[in-house]
């Protein structure tokens, strides 16, 4: 009877961790990457995927302190890889994506602030998401490239957005037409499906889509990828990838608010500098 009560007592705790708390204990990832074709100035990228605004503990307010914590890390270039909105989770809240792009409008990055949509946005109707962004200063890549502003001894650097596999929107060589063969490049795309189409020249890809899993077991990983990525390819750096790939466990939830093993988190990486010792 005794283990009984401690095994109903451990169960009814680790639901309320995972539906209470870890959902909204947002984590600043801090990542260090030195790749030997990077012989430009350092730069940091501050990158924030699955904010599914309207998810339990992802409300309009969250978001207003996620943009003051990723402005106060002082980001040369901001990232937003997809999946603004969201569809039909249990206690969420729709929330327009007009309102969602007014709080990110105050992202402050001096190489500017990008996005992908993901397949929450395609699933809400993609062109309002993409309006909504694009209004509010945050230019939207999809399957497209841009060359980002260089200053002093930093060498030529392209931005590729790739669209979203699940919904069929990817087209990875065609993201990479207007980019001169072998130029450095950042990528983000809302899947890591595509990560293994990336061209060696690539210093640095980021993706979301996973959420990390959600739930992450022991000795197991993550309980359930959507999408066509193994579970190896659900969070942090991608083992097989022809490039350096982090996946990212994204600040909202879909289908259930739960989080375990697997805190939301934004990511800010220097690319360029010494690793630490």
């Amino acid at each position: 009877m005794k283990r009984r009560l401690v095994l109903l007592l451990v169960i009814l705790a680790l639901a309320a961790w995972s539906i209470g708390f870890e959902p909204g204990w947002v984590q600043q990832r801090d990542l260090q990457l030195s790749p030997a074709n990077w012989t430009g100035q350092p730069l940091r990228i501050a990158m924030a995927s699955d904010l599914h605004v309207g998810a339990p503990h992802a409300g309009i307010d969250a978001l207003r302190r996620l943009v003051d914590r990723i402005n106060a890390a002082r980001p040369d270039l901001i990232l937003l890889p997809g999946d603004f909105v969201i569809q039909g989770i249990p206690g969420g809240e729709t929330v327009a994506p007009e309102r969602i792009a007014g709080e990110l409008a105050r992202l402050q990055a001096p190489l500017g602030v990008f996005a992908t949509l993901g397949n929450h946005d395609w699933w809400h109707g993609g062109g309002d998401v993409r309006q909504a962004l694009e209004d509010a200063g945050i230019r939207v890549l999809e399957n497209s490239a841009v060359a980002l502003p260089t200053t002093g001894d930093r060498q030529p650097l392209w931005l590729v957005g790739i669209g979203d596999d699940m919904t069929g929107h990817a087209q990875p060589a065609t993201a990479f037409t207007s980019v001169p063969p072998g130029t450095a490049s950042i990528v983000m795309m809302h899947d890591p499906a595509n990560a293994p189409e990336l061209p060696a020249s690539t210093l640095v890809a980021f993706a979301g889509h996973t959420h990390g899993g959600q739930v992450r077991l022991p000795f197991f990983g993550a309980l359930i990828v959507p999408g066509r990525s193994p579970r190896a390819h659900a969070y942090g750096w991608i083992p097989d990838a022809p490039a350096p790939t982090w996946v990212s466990a994204g600040i909202g939830t879909s289908t259930f608010p739960i989080r375990f093993n697997c805190p939301p988190e934004f990511v800010i990486l220097q690319l360029g500098g010494k690793e630490p010792t």
